[in-house]
């Protein structure tokens, strides 16, 4: 390959671009295959990295400044999109590790139910509540708003909203007070 095709490549005229780039394209696409196998240990892997490293010469060629020799440019650039997909499948298969050994872990049925029972009683003893203070509570702890927000929506004072939600909390607790142990209770006894 000598620099002349090299430079033509590069030049202003788009006939000389396509006729230089198919010229270095079947000079350097088997050793590049060849290259690229020694990393990712496969061909079709191999001739994609390959082939997206001379897409992406072609799409800057207008733009790209190559200081080296072309061929160092191009053995280089397909090293490192080597290089790149061993990473990112290291980081891939480490992810679905992790998730199979999630996915592998027992479930206990007891906290299962207990957790479904948990749900469904929390359910009935929100329901449960005077209307007022079930819709104060609800847009508290379901809607996240805060207590001067309830106040200004239902048009009550802070005071108001803060009462019902002292006897909601002191209701729930009490009706709940057998899952007193699960940690998705302490959100719904805090007080905001």
């Amino acid at each position: 390959m000598n620099s002349q095709t090299e430079n033509l490549l590069f030049s202003e005229d788009e006939r000389k671009h396509e006729v230089a780039f198919k010229t270095i394209f079947e000079t350097y696409y088997s050793s590049l295959c060849c290259f690229a196998v020694q990393y990712v240990k496969e061909d079709n892997a191999a001739e994609e990295i390959v082939q997206d490293v001379f897409l992406k010469i072609w799409e800057k060629r207008k733009t790209i400044r190559i200081e080296s020799s072309l061929k160092s440019y191009l053995f280089r650039s397909v090293r490192n999109s080597c290089l790149n997909l061993i990473q990112h499948e290291k980081i891939k298969n480490l992810h679905i590790e992790s998730t199979q050994k999630l996915f592998k872990q027992e479930i206990n049925p007891d906290k299962f139910y207990l957790e479904v029972d948990l749900v469904k009683k929390i359910e009935e003893s929100i329901d449960s509540l005077p209307e007022k203070r079930r819709e104060i509570f609800r847009l508290c702890k379901e809607d996240g708003l805060k207590y001067k927000e309830i106040a200004d929506k239902l048009n009550i004072s802070v005071k108001t909203v803060e009462a019902q939600m002292g006897l909601a909390l002191k209701t729930l607790r009490e009706k709940l007070k057998n899952y007193r142990g699960s940690m998705f209770l302490f959100y719904f006894f805090t007080d905001k």
